[in-house]
């Protein structure tokens, strides 16, 4: 005889009806496009309500990696793809260490394509996930629509009592803050378009958080300049370009010198950046650089002060 799964009735915005998209299954292509594109039009506001809770985490996030500690994120099912697609856009986008950003999916990588039965309701793997990678001064984001995830609420009660520092985004402003979360950032989003299908406005809101989110933590690690990526790979033609346009850019040089301060730096964009914009030489702009962990107005400000000194 089988044995009946065990039934959650999840209570969330997100499960209910949504009254304007009733009749969705009875319009022309054309309106139904406009209707899902109303309902999107939701989503911006609701994380702008959100945005005290999420500087909070992004300054716990970046004490965490500035202290040598990583930043985790945590999630299942559409929840998970979105953590794995941002953690693996930031090294390329960055050149960020291996090892800052790590990603937790239920049911691991096989889950990124094919959704892996009963991963997401197990509380243990994912408590078990942060005992096997987390340390204390870690910071832990967690992402949950309904807010109740167990593997993500697991992980993060877990990942608390080693001693990191969590946050949760969920899309379910009815939910109470689990206990293992410091910081709850709620994101109202309200019900979907075809009910319960998260992949819809409340994918889309992690979505926004999640680059938000990581894009602050990188500026703030000194990863840009102004708003240029001046810690980005060169490992193609097309970012060999983007990176001389990039120092052009910052300098206001012609081509030709800034190519020709890129090949004295070693292809170090920070350090030819330093370099023409102080008059210092190479070597003084890569320990100005270092003196201020790879920041590049934190160097010019340092370069400036013992100038003026």
């Amino acid at each position: 005889m089988t044995v009946p799964r065990q039934v959650v009735h999840v209570e969330s915005p997100t499960e209910r009806r949504n009254p304007r998209t009733a009749e969705i299954d009875r319009m022309s292509t054309l309106d139904i496009l406009r209707t899902i594109n109303t309902e999107d039009h939701v989503v911006p506001g609701a994380v702008a309500a959100a945005l005290q809770h999420l500087s909070r985490a992004v300054d716990s996030a970046t004490e965490a990696l500035r202290d040598g500690h990583r930043v985790h994120y945590v999630g299942a099912g559409t929840s998970g793809r979105l953590a794995t697609l941002d953690a693996a856009e930031l090294k390329p986008t960055f050149n960020i260490p291996d090892d800052w950003f790590q990603v937790h999916h239920a049911g691991g990588a096989g889950a990124l394509r094919n959704a892996v039965e009963g991963a997401e309701d197990d509380d243990r793997a994912g408590a078990a996930e942060m005992v096997r990678d987390v340390r204390p001064g870690d910071f832990v984001l967690g992402l949950a629509a309904s807010g109740r995830t167990p593997f993500v609420i697991g992980a993060l009660a877990a990942a608390r009592e080693i001693g990191a520092t969590t946050a949760l985004v969920s899309n379910n402003p009815d939910a109470a803050r689990p206990a293992g979360v410091d910081i709850h950032i709620t994101v109202d989003t309200g019900p979907e378009a075809i009910s319960g299908s998260t992949r819809m406005k409340a994918g889309t809101a992690q979505k926004i958080v999640l680059t938000a989110f990581s894009t602050a933590v990188m500026i703030k690690m000194g990863r840009t300049y102004s708003n240029l990526m001046v810690s980005m790979r060169a490992s193609n033609a097309k970012l060999r370009g983007r990176t001389l346009r990039i120092l052009r850019e910052a300098t206001g040089l012609d081509q030709q010198e800034c190519s020709a301060a890129l090949t004295e730096a070693q292809g170090d964009l920070k350090v030819a950046m330093v370099h023409l914009l102080s008059g210092v030489s190479v070597t003084r702009a890569s320990k100005a650089l270092a003196d201020s962990n790879g920041h590049v107005r934190q160097a010019l400000g340092l370069l400036n002060a013992g100038a003026t000194a």
